[in-house]
């Protein structure tokens, strides 16, 4: 019902920008909550942003002032700009979509902030 996959992730230095996108297909896009979050090596899985349907967004506080995301119905594609990247950002990203009481997940992308 809902397909997700991410893509934009890679190798950045500290203080630089990256974008990264969500592609989905399936009829629930337009109904789901989506959120990015992240798992670094050995830690567990965190929210970094979300936006709902309507478009109200919740950012954790490491990202409220450097992240934004958004989203394009119409292209089915949720956003995540990062801005002043820094090394404890590195992780996997991963897209998610919740409706009611379903979750989708992305195959997740990998982000490297290192000099």
């Amino acid at each position: 019902q809902l397909q997700l996959v991410e893509s934009g992730g890679g190798l950045v230095q500290p203080g630089e920008s990256l974008r990264l996108s969500c592609a989905a297909s399936g009829r629930l896009f337009s109904y789901a909550t989506m959120g990015w979050y992240r798992q670094a090596p050995g830690k567990q899985r965190e929210l970094v942003a979300s936006i709902t349907a309507s478009s109200i967004t919740n950012y954790a506080d490491f990202a409220k002032d450097r992240f934004t995301i958004s989203r394009e119905n119409t292209k089915q594609t949720v956003y995540l700009q990062m801005n002043s990247l820094k090394p404890e950002d590195t992780a996997v990203y991963y897209c998610n979509g919740a409706w009611a009481t379903r979750n989708y997940w992305g195959q997740g992308t990998q982000v490297t902030v290192s000099s």
